[in-house]
């Protein structure tokens, strides 16, 4: 598909058999497309900016909570960049063009939204997200903002070409790499240095179980799509595996995310809070037996079970928040 072709395909209105929508039937869709469920893979790096803050005896005044709010709205609107441009290109290239598809929500497929709509709704959020985190790069001493400013930027970049063309680098296996620095290592130290308006290098350190959750995420939704997305020429993590070793590498990574919060224990920039982790081992492995009964057969029903996953990431992230803000 050459550029003309697929800004065309973007642009493209609601077809004419499309259904009659009413303002509730709109905010339905708009609400699915933006995928809430998922807020929570961005308020969580936040918070463990803000407890790292904490843990330094950062004093937690009018100002720092003012820039806490601003950090979550963007973080919320880059996320929503993301989800709106999964939607819109994925569609547009073929990946998810069916209405049974369960790599997108459906919103366009119904006709409840058009594709020009999603154009202008990633275009819109793309300024509201650097609106907001150029007015908080704004309030850091000098020395500060260039970096956090080209941050910001690669952030917002990544955001729109995870799918997006030329780049697409969801689409070649690097989805879980490049989420994993965005939404671990950019937003942690960032929240952290805005917070607490200078940087310090062991926020990175508390990064790193962020990387592994939200990554975490990302190649859990990717499982049960191995083999459509490899129909259609999206190569994920996943279906660079294969069904038995990605079945492996799922039972070995959520154990090395909760053993990095015990070293972060032991190296003494967490408290021991964070071994309530390990009240979400019940789901993981509820989530590894799951995949390990579909064998070689049908993994398409996993899709059901995300929540699974997505709740290993709560209470984990829960866990981490509370041991590093722990005195």
């Amino acid at each position: 598909m050459d550029a003309g072709e697929l800004f065309t395909r973007a642009l493209a209105g609601r077809p004419e058999s499309a259904p009659q929508r009413t303002w509730k039937m709109l905010a339905r869709a708009w609400w699915r497309a933006c995928r809430p469920p998922f807020f929570i893979t961005a308020a969580i790096p936040v918070c463990v900016g803000l407890a790292f803050v904490m843990r330094s005896g950062h004093p937690l005044d009018a100002g720092l909570w003012l820039r806490f709010a601003g950090l979550l709205l963007g973080c919320f609107f880059g996320l929503t960049i993301a989800n709106l441009a999964n939607e819109l290109f994925d569609f547009v290239l073929g990946v998810d063009d069916r209405e049974e598809s369960i790599g997108g929500t459906g919103v366009i497929q119904s006709g409840l939204i058009s594709c020009r709509e999603l154009f202008l709704g990633v275009c819109l959020f793309v300024v509201l997200t650097l609106a907001v985190g150029l007015g908080l790069v704004a309030s850091l001493p000098g020395a500060l903002r260039p970096v956090l400013i080209l941050l910001t930027l690669f952030a917002v970049a990544s955001a729109v070409f995870y799918v997006a063309p030329p780049i697409r680098y969801g689409h070649k296996g690097l989805g879980e790499v490049m989420v994993g620095i965005n939404m671990g290592f950019i937003i942690v130290g960032a929240s952290a240095t805005i917070l607490s308006q200078t940087f310090d290098t062991r926020s990175l350190a508390v990064a790193v179980p962020v990387v592994g959750m939200v990554a975490g995420i990302l190649y859990y939704q990717s499982l049960p799509e191995i083999e459509t997305d490899k129909a259609a020429g999206k190569v994920t993590l996943a279906n660079i595996l294969g069904k038995d070793h990605a079945l492996l590498v799922f039972r070995l990574w959520w154990p090395a995310i909760w053993l990095s919060m015990g070293n972060l224990w032991l190296c003494g920039l967490a408290g021991w809070p964070v071994v309530f982790c390990l009240l979400a081992v019940p789901l993981w492995w509820k989530a590894q037996r799951l995949i390990a009964e579909r064998g070689d057969g049908d993994w398409i029903p996993l899709d059901a079970h995300g929540y699974l996953v997505r709740l290993c990431y709560l209470i984990s992230g829960a866990a981490l928040i509370y041991g590093v803000a722990w005195h």
